[in-house]
C-alpha cells in the first residue's frame, strides 16, 4: 500500500489522532529538517507527518528547509505527499473557509533553495513541471471534500510570496492579473522539490483570510487564527477520508 506523507503547514504542527509508533529526527545532506518526521497510524494507514514551520512554529515561509524535509520524507518512504496550506484568497468564490485544491502555481519568491541539482557540475536536468500537482492525488482530495460536504473548487492557481510579511494591495491586484486565485508563502520550492524526487504531491489549500484589498477591513492575525481554528477539523477529516479510500 501507498505509503502517504502529510506535511502540515500553520495551524496543523500536529496532526490530531496520529498514533505515533516513532519519531524520526532527521539529518540529510541539506541539513536538518523542520521537526522530527512522526511515522504512525491515521485513519487506518500508515502515515508519514511533518510540521512544516516545526512545532512549536517557528520557522518563518522562507527559512523552511524545503530540501531538506522533502529529501527526508523520501528516505523515510514517503510515496505520495498531501500538503496542507493555510493562504488568502483572491478569486470572489475563495473566501474565508473555502478550500481550494490548486491545479497551478506561480512561484514570486527569491533566494530559496530550489532545487537538488544546483551542484551537479556534470549534468544539467530539467524536470517537466507543466502541470505541478498530481492529478490521481487531486482527485482524492476533491472526492473527500465533496464527501465532507466542504466548500471548496477544483481548480486554482497558487502564486507564491516570499514572506513572511503579507502582501500589499497592488501586489495582489498584480497577482490577480496574473491569473492567481489564491496566495500563500510555502507552496514553492516544495511542489518543484517533490518533483524532482519523483513524489506525486498535491497540496489542500484552507483560505483563512480575504486577500489585501479584497475586504474592507484590514488583515488581523486573530481573524486568520479564528479561521483556522474553524477550518482544521474539516482539514482533518479530509485527510482522514483520503486515506481511508486507497
Amino acid at each position: 500500500m501507498t505509503v502517504y506523507a502529510i506535511i502540515g503547514g500553520t495551524g496543523l504542527t500536529q496532526l490530531e489522532g496520529l498514533h505515533i509508533q516513532q519519531a524520526l529526527p532527521m539529518n540529510t545532506p541539506y541539513g536538518a529538517t523542520s521537526a522530527d518526521i512522526l511515522r504512525g497510524e491515521y485513519a487506518g494507514r500508515e502515515v508519514l507527518f511533518l510540521a512544516r514551520h516545526g512545532h512549536p512554529h517557528r520557522l518563518p515561509p522562507h527559512q523552511v528547509n524545503y530540501r531538506a524535509n522533502i529529501w527526508a520524507l523520501k528516505q523515510a518512504g514517503a510515496e505520495a505527499i498531501l500538503a496542507v496550506n493555510a493562504v488568502g484568497g483572491i478569486h470572489p468564490a475563495m473566501g474565508t473557509g473555502h478550500f481550494c485544491v490548486p491545479d497551478q502555481v506561480i512561484d514570486y519568491t527569491h533566494g530559496r533553495e530550489h532545487t537538488y541539482f544546483a551542484d551537479d557540475l556534470e549534468h544539467v536536468t530539467h524536470i517537466d513541471f507543466s502541470y505541478p500537482y498530481d492529478q490521481p492525488l487531486r482527485e482524492r482530495l476533491l472526492a473527500a471534500l465533496a464527501a465532507e460536504g466542504c466548500a471548496y473548487s477544483d481548480f486554482g492557481v497558487y502564486g507564491c510570496t516570499q514572506g513572511p510579511r503579507l502582501e500589499t494591495v497592488a501586489e495582489i491586484v498584480r497577482m490577480q492579473r496574473d491569473g492567481c486565485d489564491i496566495v500563500g508563502m510555502t507552496g514553492m520550492p516544495e511542489a518543484a522539490l517533490a518533483r524532482e524526487l519523483e513524489i506525486p504531491y498535491a497540496c489542500l489549500a484552507l483560505v483563512v483570510n480575504p486577500a489585501a484589498g479584497k475586504s474592507a477591513a484590514v488583515i488581523t492575525m486573530a481573524e486568520i487564527e479564528q479561521a483556522l481554528l474553524d477550518g482544521m477539523g474539516k482539514v482533518k477529516a479530509t485527510l482522514a477520508r483520503v486515506l481511508a479510500a486507497v
